[in-house]
């Protein structure tokens, strides 16, 4: 594998072995294939030492472990008897190839639309001699037909995970359009890890079995209901096994775990979900502990669910009641709206201070006082005929290099009222940190500055004193740990607004007193 440098090489070396016959080949070959034959994957791993992480993101190509893989496959062989295994996006075929093993008399289906990643599956088929029992198939899944059979199909893998923005709106409209078959609203914002749950359920039938590996977020977050109310209803629910964000379950790639078990159409009476430390502890996803379905489908956090919380003290009430929480405004391109050196000057009106990095609420301390450090946000309104003649000039040569610079083309820019108009939030009396390894800063805002996505900005229902805000901010910084937010991998911990709104507070009265 040391020798095996570019995909190109790799390519060749995968060629090679999948055309290699009994002893003929090379030496490097023969050693190649006699490590595939004992259960390991050179291939792949020199596939995910060739491309990096970062290039391999935007494909969701990452690899899973083989323990996680062993414990999978233990469930399967526990709850289900194939007729045939599918593995969508299979990549380098981790899974078919073990899945051949343990059901012997199964035909393995292995769908993968990375054509290099192909190369290298068929090489691992031809090397086990399993070309007659795997069928390889280049294509995208959503769009891939699987011929009627007679017998149990287990559908099982790791659904590549590819965030909403690197997917083509025919795409997010087929996925809307074909969830609403079920009866389940989709939103555009969804993952292709979800994408593929959907395929799932289009190509299964009743009494088919699955087991997936995704990222764990869609636990909680709003499009991730769509996944929830599934496995609630034609998906059929098994077991949930979420590992500990700290673990790490995939050794290239910061991300959470969350394995989901399913038989279609056959929900269990209660849905098993367990909170693993580390893939060593998976063991087959046997354990857990049953939730009933009345108390997930009322959840909109199912990790509050695996991971509980303590309850609050007796008179307490949400933050949520006291104040609104809101997110700091999207820029779509910060090299050009925040303004620098490079950009032509704008009108100084439209020039407004912001907090723009996390750092910043964490060196204020209790009060961010001055603004004059901050690096200021280009604002400009949504009609310029309000522009004398001079700030016009200013502003339409401004407007002509963002152009330059693509910021009309952006997802924001390109959903905004005006794609010029970035519309910055009015000041927050109260600002706070929303993601780090750490709990969030809670500084009071007295200088009046805006803040971007970075913050989220708390805002009073009703008028508050300063004392009050000067109460709240301190209670916050006193009592909310890492533990009250979304934890991902590695002990990265975010708060989204809800989850904030959510948080138990004393009464103004009592905080005051």
């Amino acid at each position: 594998m040391t020798g095996i440098h570019s995909e190109e090489h790799l390519g060749r070396v995968a060629a090679e072995l999948h055309s290699m016959k009994g002893d003929d080949g090379s030496e490097s070959l023969l050693a190649l294939q006699r490590q595939i034959v004992g259960g390991q994957d050179p291939l792949g791993d020199a596939f995910c030492a060739i491309r990096s992480p970062e290039f391999r993101r935007g494909a969701g190509a990452t690899y899973t472990p083989w323990p996680i893989i062993d414990s999978m496959l233990r469930w399967a062989r526990n709850n289900a008897s194939p007729a045939r295994v599918v593995d969508p996006g299979a990549g380098s075929g981790r899974f078919a190839l073990k899945a051949a093993d343990v059901f012997p008399k199964a035909s393995i289906v292995a769908i993968e639309s990375d054509p290099l990643a192909v190369q290298i599956l068929r090489a691992n088929v031809a090397a086990v001699g399993l070309e007659d029992r795997i069928a390889v198939i280049e294509d995208d899944y959503r769009q891939t037909r699987l011929p009627k059979i007679d017998g149990q199909t287990l559908f099982i893998g790791n659904p590549p995970y590819v965030r909403h923005h690197n997917i083509a709106e025919e795409w997010k409209e087929w996925f809307a359009r074909s969830a609403a078959v079920y009866g389940v609203k989709a939103s555009k914002l969804a993952g292709l890890h979800l994408h593929f749950y959907l395929r799932t359920l289009q190509l299964a039938r009743h009494g088919d079995v699955g087991a997936f590996i995704t990222s764990s977020e869609w636990l909680d977050v709003n499009y991730g209901d769509f996944l929830r109310q599934l496995l609630s209803r034609d998906l059929g629910g098994v077991a949930l096994h979420v590992l500990d964000p700290k673990a790490l379950p995939f050794a290239d790639a910061t991300t959470t775990g969350a394995i989901t078990c399913f038989k279609v159409g056959q929900k269990a009476d209660k849905f098993r979900v367990r909170n693993v430390g580390s893939a060593a502890k998976l063991n087959g996803l046997s354990g857990g502990r049953g939730v009933s379905w009345e108390k997930l489908i009322g959840a909109d956090r199912w990790s509050m669910i695996i991971r509980p919380s303590p309850r609050p003290p007796a008179g307490f009430v949400q933050l949520g009641e006291i104040c609104r929480v809101h997110r700091g405004q999207v820029t779509g391109g910060n090299r050009v709206w925040v303004g620098g050196d490079a950009a032509p000057q704008v009108p100084e009106r439209f020039l407004t201070p912001a907090v723009t990095r996390a750092k910043e609420l964490i060196s204020a301390g209790n009060d961010l006082v001055d603004a004059r450090g901050l690096k200021r946000i280009i604002d400009l309104p949504q009609d310029l005929s309000e522009l004398d003649a001079e700030e016009r000039r200013m502003v339409m040569r401004f407007l002509r290099w963002a152009k330059q610079q693509g910021a009309h083309q952006s997802y924001i820019a390109r959903h905004r009222p005006a794609w010029w108009s970035v519309g910055l939030k009015p000041p927050a009396p109260i600002l706070c940190t929303y993601m780090a390894r750490r709990p969030p800063a809670f500084v009071r805002n007295q200088c009046g500055a805006r803040h971007i996505n970075i913050a989220h900005g708390l805002y009073p229902r009703e008028n508050l004193s300063n004392e009050a805000l000067d109460a709240i901010a301190a209670f916050l910084r006193d009592n909310v740990c890492i533990h009250s937010g979304r934890t991902y991998a590695g002990g990265l911990t975010k708060f989204e607004p809800k989850e904030l709104e959510r948080i138990a507070i004393p009464p103004i009265e009592q905080l005051t007193a």
